[in-house]
């Protein structure tokens, strides 16, 4: 029960996405609605609603926010983390699947497997601030935190 049963991203104030970023969105989202884990730790002796949860991701007053309901649609949770430890990471995840998109199109294997090994790295870094930032307001295995972190970028784009 400890899972994500809905996810909706809140892009009405983005550009329409490239197809290669809808793409990574539909894969990201389907892939997390597949398997994931999602917990709510207990806090302040307050009862936490049990999953299975619908989560809404949406970035406003420059803050990623997290609005987390439950099946029926009781509020579970809000929380806001600082995008500020994320800039840097979606940067360079954006340049290096942008160079991964080039390449497949006339690089070599050998060339392309090197730029889609540095893409990982880099998407692994974003996943592991993700978990550091959703400490103690969110428990997530390294798969959802990727899959999530997939999301956040979809998000930035054009922003």
């Amino acid at each position: 029960m400890s899972r994500i049963s809905h996810i909706e991203l809140d892009d009405s104030t983005l550009p329409p996405p490239t197809p290669e970023i809808e793409q990574e969105r539909r894969v990201a989202m389907f892939d997390l609605l597949e398997e994931n884990r999602f917990a709510l730790p207990k806090r302040d002796d307050r009862v936490v609603p049990p999953g299975p949860y619908r989560v809404h991701l949406a970035i406003r007053e420059k803050r990623l926010v997290f609005d987390v309901a439950t099946e029926s649609g009781e509020a579970a949770a809000e929380f806001h983390l600082s995008l500020s430890p994320f800039r840097q990471v979606v940067k360079d995840y954006f340049q290096i699947c942008e160079s991964y998109f080039d390449a497949v199109k006339k690089l070599p294997p050998s060339q392309i497997e090197t730029i889609d090994m540095a893409r990982r790295g880099i998407h692994n870094e974003g996943s592991r601030i993700l978990i550091e930032r959703l400490e103690g307001k969110a428990e997530v295995d390294e798969d959802t935190a990727r899959r999530l972190f997939t999301l956040i970028c979809v998000l930035h784009f054009g922003g």
